[in-house]
């Protein structure tokens, strides 16, 4: 099983609306000082994951994802599309079944970086097997 930002990165890159590729203003695990304009998704802290009757192990982990961008407006428009693609998705992906993803908080402003590039974050909570 793959770690859940290089899945969301696939899925991200994968709508077309977004318009983001992997590699160069999408990327997952590392943030890159260039180009200016980026999304990166990072692998956070979830819940423990569960195991049924029938042992069946539900993993609930969750993901951070940060967007940068020279004008705020653009940068916000942007998460919030994130947010739009992502929220209640379900389906398998890369082999793992996605029961829900969904907003765990966000989308929020986080700071304007040295270089005057604003930086907004969303946290989403994933179920998968």
């Amino acid at each position: 099983m793959n770690s859940a930002s290089e899945d969301i990165k696939d899925i991200l890159a994968d709508r077309s609306s977004l318009g983001l590729t992997f590699a160069k203003d999408l990327y997952y695990g590392k943030d890159v000082a260039k180009p200016d304009n980026t999304v990166t998704i990072f692998d956070t802290s979830g819940q423990p994951s569960q195991l049924t009757l029938d042992k069946t192990k539900y993993d609930y982990t969750s993901v951070q994802i940060r967007v940068r961008n020279v004008d705020y407006d653009t940068g916000w428009a942007l998460i919030s599309d994130i947010q739009d693609v992502l929220q209640g998705y379900s389906g398998t992906w890369n082999g793992t079944l996605y029961s829900v993803i969904y907003t765990a908080s966000g989308p929020a402003f986080l700071d304007w970086d040295r270089n005057d590039r604003v930086r907004f974050i969303i946290n989403f909570n994933i179920q998968r097997r």
